[in-house]
């Protein structure tokens, strides 16, 4: 198999047009029609249904996606294995839902690499559907996230607890001040969404909804308004009063786990990792 040929299958999947996959690659529009169909002929099915100026992935494209990602993530890890440094001994992976890196994962980066001599990192960013597939597939070592997967043979530890507190650009606010104000809604998974709809109905429709800590906190210090935000994430911009907590909102209490398949040969690097990451340096 030719890993340009789901680089390709990937990238007019994401632009659903053979000329603009074309222009990102680098390529000519005859090239990119060439390697797809050099993959519906290796797969024999049809991975796109060509109708005019609206290229849609047919069913079997639609299941094709999962595997190519996961191939390809797969092959650019044994490069980068087998091709580790003399001072490296082995290589670990861990991957982060979206929010972790900017509610907890940042602070402990340095003290992974320095706690973890001879030990390359890996450090992707994905959604939970990803994560869960990587896990399944042996592909990434540990996977840190709100909510964990639950699969047979993944072991769960909890990391850490994060504290998310409504704060607003403006001092001295209460829950009722704040309906007049922009309304930021952060994406802080399941449990967060289900404290949020029992506890702050009376929150205004958001004016921007967004999975990422850091768009939330930049348009809110640009445009005003209200979040939930990490607090040791807004800690520096409480103290330079840039930011206020709302005084009468109760702060929304969120896990961070760590989940890794237990009979990873790496499981060493993995649990010294893990202690790393629960702060018992």
């Amino acid at each position: 198999m030719d890993t340009d040929l789901l680089k390709t299958f990937l990238e007019v999947s994401r632009t659903r047009h053979f000329g603009k996959a074309a222009e990102n690659l680098f390529l000519t529009r005859s090239a990119v029609s060439f390697r797809v169909k050099q993959l519906e002929s290796i797969l024999g099915v049809e991975l796109f249904e060509r109708l005019r100026n609206n290229i849609q992935p047919t069913p079997a494209g639609e299941r094709m996606l999962g595997h190519a990602e996961a191939v390809l993530t797969a092959w650019e890890r044994a490069k980068q294995d087998v091709s580790l440094h003399q001072s490296h001994s082995s290589q670990l992976s861990l991957s982060a839902g979206h929010n972790i890196w900017d509610s907890y994962l940042q602070h402990f980066f340095q003290p992974l690499h320095q706690g973890l001599p001879g030990v390359s990192l890996r450090t992707e960013v994905i959604n939970a559907q990803t994560m869960t597939r990587q896990l399944l597939e042996r592909s990434v070592d540990i996977a840190i996230s709100f909510d964990p997967p639950k699969l047979e043979e993944v072991e769960i530890i909890k990391l850490m607890d994060v504290s998310l507190c409504l704060v607003c650009h403006q001092p001295n606010m209460s829950l009722n001040d704040i309906e007049r104000l922009n309304y930021i809604k952060v994406d802080w998974g399941t449990a967060f969404n289900i404290a949020h709809a029992q506890n702050f109905s009376m929150l205004p429709v958001p004016a921007l909804h967004t999975s990422s800590a850091r768009i939330a906190l930049d348009f809110l210090l640009n445009n005003g308004g209200s979040a939930f935000l990490p607090s040791n994430f807004i800690a520096p911009y409480l103290q330079s009063k840039q930011l206020f907590e709302v005084a009468d909102a109760i702060s929304i209490e969120r896990n961070v786990y760590g989940a890794y398949w237990t009979g990873n040969e790496r499981r060493v690097e993995i649990e010294k990792a893990l202690l790393i990451l629960k702060g018992n340096t």
